[in-house]
């Protein structure tokens, strides 16, 4: 225990991280971990990222000025048993990330010092399996998301490191301070294109509207014609989120099947999970329609189609005016002549 509490030691020698996160929403990660000063020389103890995250509950908490916060976090089992500490960080949106404490997971004991510049306004607790982050009188700069972390290793030895260690961590909870009330979202689904994309793809988009806090997380579900309610996999359906001042929406493109399903947009909100009122039903694939190989063969004869009765018509406009031009060059050749023959029998009947 001796030798770890000086390795905690040599590591909290920095109370900031230079972390870059793509943003404070619910499905933020970290993905760059910059180590503490003293660690950069020692190559018994590289850092490097993995997707593998802490799970934190609540992705939003809203509180007003003086009241209780509260924000959890567990699934340690993936946390280095040598290593028992679980750490809190706080981010706010212009600011590098701050370590605000660490707390033993089994003994409970907290060090808060970090040098944060409200540290004495924090505490953490255990309980049961979660580490709990306490706030007892929230105030308006304690608005910012808060991750927890722990230290995890993988005792795989190579020539040049005997293990590799990183961190994880959670998902993270974006607390806010403020008088205003939790609205829940309105949550609509419709097709987002008035027809099919290439390939056999379609779209549909579900947008949740007028809440706060902004941020929300989406889920779709499908159902057979009499069927069961399933979960969309990656692999039925690409999902896109956009988020704007005011909405978010969520945009599901579909590969067509050959069964006839119905979609239903679920959005996960700090005052509940609402449903859509409305559910998309994304016909069957049609087993007539030909290949698009067969399309561009078709395509491709039609065009030599209109293209020859051209030619014909060009042929028998040009044989119409062959012929017109011969009739009146014969009409001519038979008035000439009959023109001839007037005068010379007329001299006849005069002798």
């Amino acid at each position: 225990m001796q030798k770890q509490e000086q390795a905690e030691n040599h590591r909290a020698a920095s109370s900031e991280l230079s972390i870059t996160s793509s943003s404070s929403s619910s499905s933020s990660s970290i993905s760059l971990i910059c180590p503490p000063q003293g660690l950069m020389g020692d190559l018994r103890t590289p850092l490097v990222t993995m997707a593998a995250e802490l799970i934190q509950d609540d992705f939003t908490v809203t509180r007003r000025v003086g009241e209780t916060v509260s924000i959890s976090c567990r699934g340690f089992g993936q946390c280095d048993s040598d290593y028992d500490y679980v750490y809190w960080y706080q981010k706010k949106d212009t600011e590098t990330f701050r370590r605000i404490l660490h707390i033993n997971r089994f003994s409970g004991e907290v060090n808060s010092n970090y040098n944060h510049p409200q540290k004495d306004d924090f505490s953490a607790v255990m309980n049961q399996s979660r580490v709990e982050l306490k706030i007892q009188k929230a105030k308006l700069l304690h608005s910012a998301s808060y991750y927890c972390a722990c230290w995890k290793r993988d005792l795989h030895r190579t020539a040049v490191y005997p293990y590799i260690q990183w961190y994880i961590f959670g998902s993270g909870t974006k607390l806010y301070v403020t008088d205003e009330q939790v609205v829940k979202p309105v949550v609509s689904v419709y097709p987002a294109a008035s027809s099919a994309h290439p390939g056999g793809q379609s779209s549909l988009l579900c947008l949740a509207s007028d809440m706060f806090p902004p941020l929300v997380k989406f889920s779709w579900e499908r159902q057979k014609e009499n069927g069961a309610v399933e979960k969309v996999t990656a692999d039925q359906g690409e999902q896109l989120e956009l988020r704007e001042s005011g909405h978010t929406a969520s945009i599901l493109r579909i590969n067509q099947e050959n069964s006839t399903y119905k979609y239903l947009c679920s959005v996960e909100h700090e005052s509940g999970t609402v449903k859509a009122q409305t559910e998309q039903e994304v016909p069957a694939a049609a087993a007539s329609c030909p290949p698009e190989r067969d399309l561009l063969a078709l395509h491709r004869a039609q065009l030599i189609f209109q293209a020859e009765c051209r030619v014909k018509l060009l042929v028998l406009l040009y044989t119409l005016l062959i012929v017109k031009s011969l009739v009146y060059c014969y009409s001519l050749y038979v008035m000439m002549i009959f023109r001839n023959m007037g005068p010379s029998t007329n001299g006849t009947l005069a002798d």
